[in-house]
């Protein structure tokens, strides 16, 4: 019977012969714990599931093939108890409660626009050669100066200066608002 078991983790044929064998008593073994259909029909889903990705290691008890069944679907109903006890203990801990203030909402709406106009910086930023790019961002970003930086990339001190005046500008062309907003780019 362990033979038999096994295959269902690699032979469609094997396995529907078993699905269609114990299906029905699946069902009721599932119908007798839990009281939503559509919860049972999932339940039922994932014992056979289980199943499948279990019996490869199947060695045999000789107890049969049903009793095997039942003992994985025990745990799959175990299994989705405890989940849906601990979502109800979160929701519990949480309900009646208001989880943002409404100082912690203008706060969070200030940290979104802030890194909109982030975002527009670095798709800015995508633009750029990667030469280019790469001196800004450890300049400008990493706070390198640019003797430093042109040593990171392997460049001499004077093509770092070029590359990190291109991409100034051509970001200061593309971002002229966002740049004014944030002078530590200029800076850098």
């Amino acid at each position: 019977m362990a033979g038999k078991l096994t295959a269902i983790s690699h032979d469609r044929e094997a396995f529907r012969a078993f699905y269609r064998t114990h299906v029905e008593a699946v069902q009721r073994f599932i119908a007798r714990r839990v009281d939503d259909p559509y919860l049972a029909a999932d339940l039922t889903a994932d014992v056979f599931l289980a199943a499948i990705s279990s019996a490869a290691t199947y060695r045999g008890s000789g107890a049969g093939e049903l009793a095997w069944l039942y003992g994985v679907a025990r745990n799959v109903v175990a299994t989705d108890r405890r989940r849906r006890y601990l979502e109800r203990s979160a929701v519990g801990r949480i309900a009646g409660r208001r989880l943002l203030e409404p100082d912690d909402l203008v706060r969070l709406e200030e940290r979104i626009d802030a890194e909109a106009r982030s975002r527009e910086l670095y798709a800015a930023m995508d633009a750029l050669v990667e030469g280019e790019r790469a001196v800004l961002e450890l300049v400008a970003l990493d706070g390198l100066s640019v003797a430093e930086a042109a040593r990171a990339l392997g460049i001499r001190p004077v093509a770092a200066r070029v590359r990190l005046h291109r991409a100034r500008k051509q970001l200061r062309d593309q971002l002229t608002p966002f740049v004014a907003a944030n002078p530590s780019l200029t800076e850098a």
